[in-house]
């Protein structure tokens, strides 16, 4: 005798609205969408691709980027100011930059996002208050992302 189960299909716009649906009841002080949240970290990923970004480099990002998320901080106007304000800082905190590699990844930070480079050296002051100064992060924050990003690869 054979057993079977049916798993009846489902849109992926549904499934979408459904996951969206579910984080809205559980972060209601978070005023944008996971869908919007993970298409924002996928961009700093690409991003940090192209600009030969650690791996760990990129997770401190995404904690910062989160920790914001959490905070309620980020909304429609700021999302794409914050995400390139933790990549900027996860940069600078965990990298060797040389000044002409900073310029770089300010040059791609602007283009990828579609944000004026002043505003984004302004809103990076705004983004380390948010996080009380506290840039360097505890292993077991960042590991997780790490390992997600390098089986990623």
């Amino acid at each position: 005798m054979f057993q079977t189960t049916v798993i009846e299909y489902v849109k992926p716009s549904d499934l979408k609205k459904d996951m969206n649906e579910t984080f809205r009841e559980k972060f209601p002080h978070i005023k944008l969408t996971l869908s919007k949240i993970r298409s924002l970290k996928r961009e700093m990923r690409n991003l940090s691709e192209e600009c030969n970004l650690e791996p760990v480099t990129v997770s401190m990002a995404y904690v910062y980027f989160e920790k914001l998320v959490l905070q309620g901080k980020l909304n429609k106007q700021n999302r794409k100011l914050c995400a390139g304000a933790c990549v900027l800082l996860a940069a600078k905190i965990s990298s060797d930059l040389r000044k002409h590699e900073v310029k770089h990844l300010i040059d791609k930070l602007e283009e990828r996002f579609r944000f004026n480079r002043r505003d984004l050296i302004a809103f990076e002051f705004t983004v380390l208050v948010a996080l009380e100064l506290a840039l360097y992060l505890p292993e077991n924050q960042v590991l997780p992302h790490y390992r997600r990003l390098t089986q990623q690869s």
